[in-house]
Order: structure tokens, then C-alpha cells, then sequence
């Protein structure tokens, strides 16, 4: 295994008890019925009710038992073994019937030899991956004809951002990050506090930045169908200090919200 990704599986297998146990994933609301899919996604992927559905870099499952519970024959991946045992171990306690798989991304052929109605991701999974055309052309290959791709995720200009204070005191955002990407990866050390909980995570991690363009001409390049792309300016976290959240659970930031797109979702078809 490449060694970034398997420095990010120790990672995530860091986070993932830290994760389970924090108010942002809240278990207990899931375990108690709560489904974690935004009302975005649940509109834009549609009905899934009997179709078969592979959701790629799962974390401990929520998500693609949500799936299940809306009717999908689910299937989760996840690099992180922590992730997949927490995950198997809530679909057996609630009987969803959902399958998981502990794989990286780009050695899931080698395991895994069905096709799918639909494949989905989203939430903080492009920046995990050194090579979308690879990522892309797995998805061709899993998805059945006409099947249907999705996926949601921080749009890249709002990654090059960070918010500092001014002089007056006042959170503003700064141009600090590149655009494009850097094909080695971004490093970042570890004993930093992950985006949910408030432990230290000790392994460091690596991350890629990747472009609107780059996205978009992977997909296609993979031979899929893109049937849209939406803009969204509103995060599924607080991204910023300078950010408020609304009655409608989507983070903004306090001012000047509509001057950065937070949030993309794409549709393709095979």
C-alpha cells in the first residue's frame, strides 16, 4: 500500500472512536432511527428503494445504512478497519442488513466483482485520494449500464481558504491554499483535534486538493454521462470560525456567505 494512504487508514482508525463518541455523528439519534443523509442528497440521488447501492469511503456507516433504511441494498467500503468493525457491529445490533467491506479504494477490484444501480460518496472524501482518473474509472466499472454516480463533497475554491482576524478583531477569510493540486500530497502532523470530538489525533495524515476541472474531466474521461452540477454556498460543518448555523442544520458563513461556493454535487450516468 502506498505509504500516504496507509498513514491516513492509522488515521482514521485514530478518529473513528473519537468520531463515534462525539455529538457531531450522535449514534444514540442514529441508533434511535435518525437518518444522517441531508435533505440534498436525498433529493438529488432519488428513490433508492430495491436498488443496489456501493457507497465508497463509508467511515463507520451511518450513511450507507441510512441507504438501507430508505431501501437500498447497501454495501459500505471503508479503509479503516476500526471504522468497518464499528460499522458491522451497528448493522448487526439494528439487523439493516448492510454489507462492509474493509478495502482502500484502488484495491477494491481485487476484492469485490458485482455492479451496482448506483455508487455514492460524499462528505470529505475527494481530499483522501491521489488519483481521480483511477478513482473514476473503478466507479465505471462497478456501476451497471445506465447506473447512476453521485457524490457530495466541499467544493475545492473553499479549500483555499483560512480564516485569520483582522485588526479590528474580526474573522476574515484569507487566500492561504493552492488551487491545484500537488500530486506528493499535503502532510499534515499530527496531535491536532479532528472536526469532530475534542481528543488529540496523534497520527498525521495526507491530503490532496483537486480542482473543479480535474473532477469533472475524470469523470468524463471515465466514459460516464454528467447530468449535473450544483453549487452550494453553505457547509455541512462549521468550515470557519465566522460561521453560523441555521434553523435548517447547513452552516453559513456571517458575512458575504454567497461570494464562496461550500458545497458541490455531481450526477453522472453509465
Amino acid at each position: 500500500m502506498d505509504y500516504r494512504i496507509e498513514a491516513n487508514r492509522k488515521n482514521w482508525n485514530e478518529r473513528t472512536p473519537v468520531h463515534a463518541s462525539s455529538g457531531f455523528y450522535d449514534v444514540e439519534g442514529f441508533r434511535n432511527g435518525r437518518i444522517t443523509l441531508n435533505d440534498i442528497e436525498r433529493v438529488e440521488v432519488g428513490s433508492v428503494e430495491g436498488k443496489s447501492l456501493l457507497h465508497l469511503q463509508c467511515h463507520f456507516g451511518m450513511d450507507t445504512m441510512s441507504w438501507a433504511r430508505l431501501g437500498a441494498q447497501a454495501t459500505g467500503i471503508d479503509i479503516s478497519g476500526a471504522a468497518i468493525d464499528l460499522a458491522r457491529a451497528l448493522n448487526d445490533e439494528l439487523q439493516l442488513n448492510t454489507r462492509f467491506i474493509r478495502s482502500n479504494i484502488y484495491d477494491l477490484p481485487n476484492l469485490l466483482d458485482e455492479k451496482f444501480d448506483i455508487v455514492y460518496t460524499a462528505m470529505g472524501v475527494l481530499c483522501w485520494l491521489p488519483d481521480l482518473s483511477e478513482w473514476a474509472n473503478i466507479i465505471s466499472e462497478f456501476l451497471k449500464p445506465n447506473g447512476t454516480f453521485y457524490i457530495m463533497d466541499g467544493h475545492p475554491f473553499s479549500h483555499i481558504f483560512e480564516s485569520e482576524e483582522n485588526q479590528a478583531g474580526v474573522q476574515e477569510l484569507r487566500a492561504r491554499h493552492p488551487y491545484f493540486k500537488n500530486p506528493e500530497g499535503d502532510f499534515y502532523e499530527g496531535g491536532q483535534h479532528t472536526y469532530a470530538g475534542s481528543d488529540i489525533i496523534e497520527a498525521g495524515c495526507y491530503e490532496w486538493q483537486h480542482s473543479v476541472g480535474e473532477i469533472l474531466n475524470a469523470i468524463l474521461a471515465a466514459g460516464l454521462q454528467l447530468q449535473f452540477f450544483h453549487e452550494f454556498a453553505c457547509s455541512g460543518y462549521k468550515a470557519f470560525p465566522c460561521m453560523d448555523k441555521g434553523e435548517d442544520s447547513w452552516w453559513r458563513l456571517t458575512s458575504h456567505n454567497d461570494s464562496i461556493p461550500q458545497l458541490f454535487s455531481l450526477k453522472a450516468t453509465k
